[in-house]
């Protein structure tokens, strides 16, 4: 556990403040982050047009025409500061996942680099219990911690230019999953049938900063029967 230290406020270009708690990725400090993302959003401070929290440290966008820097400075500093960490309840989430090779194109490098096997891979992937950080690159990308050190690999040189929907990879030593089709350099080792993200669906995203999630593997077949609804 990170030592505990007091936030600090500084400007974030010329329309958003960051507020931070540390400088390092640990769920203490993250759990501080999300305490102080619900209470700055709970102000509802007239000005203030998005709150966005990260691993260690709280975003907090404003029309510079409505507020002035100092002043929401020190309002946040006082909040933050008198915050404590408040447990809410948590959800835990299981993500079923297809880990077969037409899912899973980096599979076999992942395992050349780690020394496992495909199976080995699997069962320590789906075998943790991962936090969801924060959300972000993309609308519903969760970046989870958790990740088993043994399955950590440096991302791609060259990003794909197409990652398709719901693929699972690794990037370093995180692991994440991609809510729509776009560009990305992770490591792919899998694929959900989930629905990530969803402008129709309220709330948009499945995911939010402070679940719980866990992989369970499930075959091709399940994974088909999963994408058509049956």
């Amino acid at each position: 556990m990170a030592p505990c230290v007091a936030p600090t406020v500084k400007p974030l270009g010329d329309a958003a403040l960051l507020v931070e708690f540390g400088t390092v990725i640990d769920p203490s400090i993250n759990a501080r982050v999300l305490a102080a993302w619900r209470a700055i959003e709970a102000l509802r401070l007239p000005g203030v047009l998005d709150v966005v929290p990260a691993y260690a440290s709280v975003a907090v966008h404003m029309d510079p025409a409505l507020l002035e820097y100092e002043p929401l400075s020190r309002r946040l500093l006082a909040v933050c500061s008198a915050l404590l960490p408040a447990v809410p309840e948590q959800r835990c989430i299981e993500v079923p996942v297809c880990y077969e090779p037409s899912f899973a194109p980096d599979m076999e490098e992942l395992c050349a680099h780690t020394g496992l096997s495909a199976a080995e891979v699997v069962a320590r992937h789906s075998g943790a219990d991962y936090r969801v950080f924060f959300l972000g690159f993309t609308p519903g990308f969760p970046y989870l911690g958790g990740l088993d050190p043994a399955l950590s690999m440096p991302r791609r040189e060259t990003p794909r230019a197409r990652v398709e929907a719901g693929s699972v990879a690794i990037g370093g030593a995180q692991t994440g999953i991609y809510p729509a089709a776009s560009p990305g350099g992770w490591r792919i080792i899998g694929r959900t049938p989930l629905s990530l993200f969803d402008h129709g669906r309220y709330p948009c995203c499945l995911l939010a900063p402070g679940d719980t999630l866990r992989f369970v593997p499930v075959s091709a077949t399940e994974f088909s029967r999963q994408s058509s609804g049956v």
